[in-house]
């Protein structure tokens, strides 16, 4: 019995030592406020969770957690896996760095130019020997435009902001409250749920490959609505509904002209920006409150 208790003290110091915990804060002003300024905050492992509020700095917090089968690996992460920044004058860049990741301006992104990830090994295989999870909790000033993105691990919540967001994830959820502007929302894994506090007036974007849209706008909503699903309905209690002719997409080729449906299409009251809502296996959810 006394070897055995032995045997479990010396496991129980080793389990410790392998997770390391830590809490990083920051707080961060733009050197020249404007309308256009713009925080970008890119994750890949963990939660986003960010407020809006009545104040002119950009407060962080954020959880590191970094686990190993063995000391020296822990060191290792604790070394290479750190919060980054990059300050572009009127955008400020959050990014967590280190492992196989590397964060760079894309000119040819899948949804157009704009800072994110990508892998390069030298075509080799890249595999960090340990694991690493960042939990953010930020405030920023109301008025801001953001960019926010996670892969694994979290959700994305992001409440009381009226400037433009925008929202991606991978496996997780996103949550999008009280905002009122132009709206990017879109994840693989997951529900896409949104409530606004003012209906926007520009363009907006809604997808989940696989997962539900709930969309919830104030009364009075004038827009056109767009929906695309391969496994699902639209749903709404809006009365003031008039289908629109479907999109057309007329491609050329050596054999002539080839012409796709694409979406279905409804003007809202007197109509207004465009509202796109693409999901391949869920249902999107249209209501005012």
């Amino acid at each position: 019995m006394k070897h055995i208790l032995i045997g479990m003290l010396l496991l129980s110091r080793v389990a410790l030592a392998q997770t390391f915990t830590d809490k990083i804060t920051r707080e961060l002003k733009f050197e020249k406020p404007g309308i256009n300024n713009t925080l970008v905050l890119a994750n890949l492992n963990g939660s986003m969770n960010v407020r809006g509020y009545e104040g002119d700095k950009i407060i962080i917090e954020a959880e590191r957690i970094i686990k190993a089968k063995s000391e020296a690996r822990l060191e290792q992460g604790k070394k290479e896996i750190q919060l980054k920044q990059i300050d572009r004058l009127d955008t400020l860049i959050i990014y967590v760095g280190g492992g196989c990741n590397h964060f760079t301006y894309r000119k040819n992104s899948k949804h157009g130019a704009g800072w994110g990830y990508h892998w390069n090994c030298n075509d080799e295989e890249c595999n960090p020997p340990y694991d690493y999870t960042f939990n953010f909790s930020v405030k920023v000033p109301v008025g801001l435009n953001i960019e926010v993105s996670t892969v694994n691990d979290g959700n994305v919540f992001i409440e009381n902001i009226k400037g433009a967001v925008s929202a991606n994830n991978v496996n997780g959820s996103i949550k999008l409250t009280s905002i009122q502007s132009t709206t990017y929302a879109s994840t693989i894994n997951g529900n896409v749920d949104v409530d606004y506090s003012r209906n926007p007036s520009q363009d907006c974007k809604y997808y989940s490959l696989n997962g539900d849209i709930n969309a919830l706008f104030e009364k009075g909503l004038a827009a056109d609505v767009s929906f695309k699903s391969f496994n699902g309905d639209l749903y709404t209690n809006v009365q003031r509904l008039e289908s629109l002719s479907a999109l057309v997409e007329k491609k050329q080729s050596e054999e002539g002209y080839s012409i796709k449906i694409g979406r279905n299409r409804f003007k809202v009251g007197q109509g207004g920006a465009n509202l796109d809502f693409e999901t391949f296996n869920g249902d999107v959810i249209v209501k005012e409150k």
